[in-house]
């Protein structure tokens, strides 16, 4: 579909809540394959739409075993803590170590408007924490122990 520009720490959208999507339709299918093709061209392991813009919650994942595209995620379920360096695609050359679940179920609805549920730990949990977050005007910096410059 399109690779559109990754909007940057500073712009007013990364910080607002998100509106629910009150229907899947085409619009919002079309908004998930934007956000997928800017993921992968950006090789990041999830994006959120407010991160191109658009202030709806929509997110996509992809840790190395697929692509999860969920529309009004929300984390049912939280078990364990685990410490790790993050980045964001939103800030780019910092990274900072950050406390989250270990793992997540994560519930919302699929590209069809079709209730999912997604038990996700590691690199996985932590990524839909991270683009949940995104959703709710939460950025990673505002969770980190340490912060630091990236690579």
């Amino acid at each position: 579909m399109a690779v559109y520009k990754i909007v940057e720490l500073g712009d007013p959208v990364l910080r607002q809540k998100c509106s629910p999507v009150p229907e899947v339709n085409g619009n919002i299918q079309k908004l998930i394959d934007n956000l997928a093709d800017t993921l992968y061209a950006a090789k990041g392991l999830g994006l959120a739409a407010p991160q191109i813009g658009v202030s709806k919650r929509v997110i996509v994942v992809d840790c190395g075993d697929g692509l999860w595209e969920v529309v009004n995620p929300e984390i049912v379920s939280m078990k364990g803590q685990e410490v790790a360096v993050e980045g964001c695609l939103s800030i780019p050359g910092v990274a900072g170590e950050v406390k989250r679940a270990a793992r997540v179920v994560v519930r919302g609805l699929d590209r069809n408007g079709q209730q999912i549920q997604i038990e996700a730990e590691g690199m996985g949990a932590r990524a839909f924490q991270h683009e949940t977050d995104h959703l709710d005007g939460i950025l990673f910096i505002d969770k980190a122990n340490k912060i630091a410059d990236g690579e």
